[in-house]
């Protein structure tokens, strides 16, 4: 059960980061040249086989966590396969049992770095109709700026996914770098903020119920 007694966000940055602008337009301009783990392109080649069998839309679910956001975002897109990805074994497998109802629409979870998945989706010619990235790790200091998605080589990869992209952070600054690096790549982009009645991630309810609010981006890329 989920503790409504969540911290908000604390950082050293005020406001946007004074590097960001040259971080990302770095990385649209340069190729990311790290390996690809051989643990990623193992669980990437077998989400493969049921990408290349299935016909409809697909949707993503980065940092999906336990996987809570992925069922909800598969109710949400009956017709779409969702693939809920995330580092942590550990989180993974807290995977409630319910939420693997058929009825929950058509999705799948695996472990993986996002840095490389998202690279060999890429490879791999998928296009997305929707990407959420609900409530990532912000990395607050302002040290770390190249930790967030939107500071990270990666980033490219990311508008090169298309589809739909909606971001959500209990931390304002985050969504509005990301949307200012969404700008920068020639998507115009803004923050907003973000409420609902029905949360769709533990984090989401945790935040809510301890009085912080939410930020979140859409944007079509």
């Amino acid at each position: 059960m989920d503790v409504a007694n969540s911290r908000s966000v604390t950082s050293n940055q005020d406001g946007i980061h004074e590097k960001l602008e040259d971080i990302v337009t770095t990385h649209l301009r340069a190729p990311f040249l790290k390996p690809i783990a051989s643990h990623t392109k193992v669980a990437f080649e077998a989400v493969k086989k049921h990408v290349d069998a299935f016909t409809g839309p697909l949707v993503f679910d980065s940092c999906c966590g336990v996987g809570e956001s992925t069922a909800n975002i598969a109710k949400q897109h009956p017709q779409a396969l969702v693939i809920g990805i995330d580092k942590s074994s550990h989180r993974l497998n807290k995977h409630n049992v319910e939420y693997r109802q058929s009825e929950f629409g058509q999705y799948l979870l695996v472990r993986a770095d996002l840095n490389d998945f998202w690279r060999l989706a890429v490879e791999a010619g998928w296009q997305l109709s929707h990407h959420y990235l609900l409530y990532p790790n912000p990395w607050p200091k302002a040290k770390h700026i190249k930790r967030r998605w939107h500071g990270g080589s990666v980033f490219p990869y990311i508008l090169k996914l298309g589809g739909q992209l909606e971001v959500r952070s209990n931390w304002s600054t985050y969504v509005e770098e990301f949307a200012y690096a969404l700008t920068l790549a020639g998507f115009p982009t803004s923050a907003e903020p973000y409420e609902s009645n029905e949360p769709i991630t533990p984090f989401e309810r945790k935040y809510w119920g301890s009085g912080q609010s939410s930020t979140r981006l859409t944007r079509m890329l």
